[in-house]
């Protein structure tokens, strides 16, 4: 059996930055009251008529350079995103012809800020029963055309943000690479953290009575999605440890979704897992939902901080609500 490993990553932010201060003159907000209580001081919004496949195409040509291979080599693209270009068809399709891709398969997943860790265990059992031999794992979010930009809205708006990052796992036979995946879901929460409309529940699909009550926004429980997170995150952490029979001692870097520094402080007490051990770039990049830690990845890959050897733990919670995990020696 074939093992994985990440031969490429790479990451695109968008041009636009948007601070705290920019926020508190469209809403009733302030530096203080968000950087208190996310960790947030600045994220990036697109363009208008910016898809997630576009952020993509940035992240997927660096992870390619990296890797040193071209379009031509990959055998199948798995796209995460919770906000898709279209309706249909999925983005991983738009992706592939914009850049040219050969005519394999594209795979999109909505699993949301589980979107990456969910997509690197499917190209990881791609790659071990050999059916592919080079799978490109996207993340990409265009969060800010889905969000209440007022007052009213401002706890979930301040929070999300747009970005991209892709990886390409290959086929090796040497030690390094993914050593598991581990992933989880709970549907009865799945109202806690979603986007109501459009729906194909609704006729019509959108109407206006559904635009005034905003039911078209991401909605989110702050304070369950929060009780859930702390609970779920050292759980699927621990589980990946303990699957290789490693303690929170073993951990080298540990990149978390990037969801509330509040929540990676905890997870940072829970598991005893010092904080300059734990990738967090929050604070400037906000939450990117699927792309956050491929984002955090790539960015850390850049400054050095990962060497050959280290033990990674990936680790995510969100809408769903779904978590995973993923345990890679690097």
């Amino acid at each position: 059996m074939y093992k994985a490993y990440i031969s490429g990553i790479g990451h695109y932010l968008p041009e636009k930055i948007i601070t705290n201060d920019d926020l508190s003159k469209i809403m009733d907000t302030s530096n203080e009251w968000i950087y208190e209580r996310t960790g947030i001081k600045q994220r990036h919004y697109v363009s208008p008529g910016q898809g997630p496949s576009d952020l993509a195409i940035p992240a997927t040509e660096n992870a390619l350079k990296m890797a040193n291979l071209s379009v031509k080599d990959i055998d199948l693209i798995i796209f995460a995103t919770s906000t898709p270009d279209y309706y249909a068809p999925g983005s991983g399709c738009l992706l592939q012809d914009k850049m040219g891709f050969q005519t394999i398969g594209a795979l999109d997943i909505r699993v949301q800020c589980s979107g990456f860790v969910y997509g690197l265990s499917i190209a990881n059992q791609y790659i071990k029963t050999g059916e592919a031999k080079n799978v490109l794992v996207v993340g990409a979010e265009v969060q800010s055309t889905t969000l209440d930009l007022s007052t009213k809205g401002r706890d979930t708006a301040v929070i999300f943000a747009d970005g991209a990052g892709a990886a390409i796992l290959t086929s090796t036979d040497e030690g390094k690479g993914i050593l598991s995946t581990h992933i989880h879901s709970e549907g009865k929460f799945a109202k806690e953290l979603w986007v109501e409309s459009p729906s194909t529940i609704d006729s019509p699909r959108l109407s206006q009575e559904i635009l005034d009550e905003g039911k078209h926004f991401l909605y989110m429980n702050g304070r369950e999605v929060f009780r859930n997170a702390v609970k779920r995150f050292p759980e699927i952490i621990m589980e990946a440890l303990d699957a290789h029979n490693m303690s929170s001692g073993d951990i080298d870097l540990l990149i978390p979704h990037q969801a509330n520094i509040r929540i990676i402080e905890f997870i940072a007490k829970k598991i005893n897992i010092p904080m300059d051990k734990i990738i967090s770039n929050i604070n400037r990049v906000g939450n990117t939902t699927a792309a956050s830690i491929p984002i955090a990845f790539s960015e850390a890959l850049i400054e050095g901080k990962i060497k050959k050897g280290q033990n990674i733990i990936l680790a995510a919670f969100g809408s769903g609500f779904t978590w995973a995990s993923a345990a890679i020696k690097w």
